[in-house]
């Protein structure tokens, strides 16, 4: 094989782009090769390593000058029952050279070119956040700000109607309320507590514990310039909306803001039916409470001369309210109306929101009496977690905020955690932590990241971090599909994402940033006729915009996205 001629070749076209900035080529087929690479590329001075499919022995790293710059052995051969596949290692982490590069295995397969170098994820840091701008409701996307993906104002929400589900005596059914702002939940344009709560805690917390970061990233967002960091501001969309979900009366928190039924795929500024808040539940009242108890403590530490101490205020109240409406309502859960058909987030199962909303609240007012449900113990049993399960979101707040021996026992759950997913990824013939392909596959995949970041940051302990990145090399295409799983990044990203706005807005490449749900059997017949896919799990992904269970996003997944990203670019 001439290594000189690799990157004059047809299937590399944009190399000189990839260079620089992880971007798309869509003349590359993820069938062209054999190798796989995060397709965005790697850090000098951290584990690099790619994988090939093929029996193989020897490899080399080449140079654009098509001269190698390293050679190694391949590693021997570990099967991947997921994929029903075997994977061979490949490892050039000694590599510190910085450049565009590429494998080449025997001479015979080569991979994508990839750089290497200190920013080979900065240019994604914005792409991943500024998913959430897109999917603002209430707000026109300007082409200043949205380029190509500019639209007109959909769902204002200022007209919004009580449910016959969630009315009162003070707020009885037909009641309208003003309920603006906030981010459409995924594929569809309802807003959803629940799932709003994780990934606004998520958000803050990248806020808080990145702040350098934070502080230097701009989103070219409407708010870009002012005085509070652009992630921020982004996040406080969201926040603002949550706290227009709280019944001013009795504290209670309304489940979501819906339509009786989704939307059809048409834009925003279509939308014509009846919105209304739905049902007060006690997992949306101690999720909202806790986000607020979070918020109340960290988000004045932004902007200038306390202007942000009045909404820092709001937010403690309405947690205080919050809590006290679930004491007293301590097991309503929520299921959908007779008459509403729109995303359900059920749960009926609270240890994991109790604990969760009582560690915030223990944190945000130190009183002792919120202590009995906050203590760690197994009944709070740490896990990567996801909008139904959110008791581990609780440790992070106790382990990087608190004092004493709640401290002590949160640090050791963590790091004990990261220890069995560090120790899965090792064993791992695709370097992964995760070993169930569940619905939102890749959100598992980048929560995971996320307990491992923390780890480092309690411990100093460098291999949480490599473990992370491996979180993020599989999203970026080092997986065995060999596809990068975000719109717009990578240079084979998803194409045909489940998202209304996506899907209608007569622009061929889908709103970037977005992180789709990813790889899983839970469902293999969302598609009407039935697009085939794969029986074995790491390979059954469909890019399809009718596939709702692998390629719908949302935005409880796109937040531990950013967090992965943040957190890497803050080393």
């Amino acid at each position: 094989m001439n290594t000189k001629n690799l990157f004059s070749s047809a299937c590399l076209a944009g190399l000189s782009v990839l260079a620089v900035s992880c971007a798309t080529d869509k003349g590359w087929s993820p069938s062209s090769t054999k190798v796989i690479v995060d397709q965005c590329g790697y850090l000098p001075a951290y584990p690099k390593v790619a994988f090939v499919t093929e029996a193989a022995n020897n490899f080399a790293i080449i140079n654009q000058k098509g001269d190698k710059v390293y050679e190694g052995k391949v590693a021997t051969a570990q099967y991947y029952a997921e994929a029903d596949q075997k994977f061979r290692r490949i490892d050039f982490s000694d590599l510190k050279e910085t450049g565009v590069f590429q494998v080449v295995v025997d001479d015979t397969l080569a991979s994508l070119p990839f750089p290497i170098n200190h920013s080979v994820y900065t240019d994604i840091l914005a792409t991943s956040a500024r998913a959430f701008y897109y999917n603002r409701s209430g707000m026109a996307i300007d082409s200043i700000y949205g380029g190509k993906w500019a639209r007109p104002a959909g769902h204002p929400d200022t007209t919004v109607m009580v449910h016959w589900s969630a009315a009162s005596k003070e707020r009885p059914e037909g009641t309208v309320i003003s309920s603006p702002r906030g981010w459409y939940d995924a594929g569809d344009y309802n807003k959803y507590i629940v799932n709003s709560g994780i990934t606004t805690y998520t958000m803050l917390l990248a806020c808080t514990q990145y702040a350098k970061v934070t502080e230097k990233v701009n989103l070219n967002i409407p708010e870009s310039g002012n005085s509070i960091p652009d992630l921020v501001d982004e996040t406080l969309y969201n926040l603002r909306w949550m706290l227009t979900m709280q019944d001013p009366n009795d504290g209670g928190v309304y489940h979501k803001l819906t339509t009786l039924n989704f939307e059809a795929f048409i834009m925003p500024d279509q939308c014509k039916q009846q919105r209304y808040v739905v049902a007060k539940g006690t997992a949306a009242t101690l999720d909202f409470a806790a986000v607020m108890a979070y918020a109340a403590r960290h988000i004045g530490q932004f902007g200038q001369e306390n202007e942000l101490a009045p909404l820092a205020d709001s937010c403690r109240q309405a947690a205080i309210s919050a809590y006290e409406w679930a004491i007293k309502n301590p097991g309503v859960a929520f299921r959908n109306p007779k008459d509403v058909s729109t995303g359900e987030y059920g749960d009926g199962t609270f240890n994991d929101e109790w604990f969760w909303a009582s560690s915030e609240m223990y944190l945000m007012t130190g009183d002792e009496k919120y202590t009995s449900m906050s203590s760690c113990n197994a009944t709070n049993k740490i896990s990567t977690p996801n909008w139904g399960d959110v008791a581990t979101l609780g440790y992070y707040s106790l382990a990087l905020d608190g004092k004493d021996n709640v401290k002590e026992e949160a640090v050791k759950a963590i790091v004990d955690f990261a220890d069995e997913l560090v120790s899965l990824d090792k064993t791992s013939p695709i370097a992964l932590s995760m070993q169930t392909y569940e619905w939102g596959s890749n959100s598992t995949v980048a929560n995971t990241g996320v307990a491992k970041l923390i780890a480092y940051k309690l411990t100093g302990n460098k291999e949480y971090f490599n473990s992370a990145l491996d979180d993020l090399h599989y999203l970026l295409g080092r997986n065995p599909l060999n596809r990068s799983f975000i719109t717009g990044v990578g240079v084979y990203p998803p194409m045909d994402i489940h998202h209304r706005q996506s899907g209608a807005d007569g622009i061929v490449d889908p709103v970037p940033g977005f992180l789709c749900g990813g790889p899983n059997t839970v469902v293999p017949t969302d598609c009407d006729p039935i697009v085939p896919r794969s029986q074995f799990p790491a390979l059954a992904y469909s890019d399809v915009l009718c596939s709702y269970s692998t390629n719908e996003v949302a935005i409880n997944w796109n937040a531990p996205l950013v967090f992965l990203l943040w957190g890497v670019e803050n080393l």
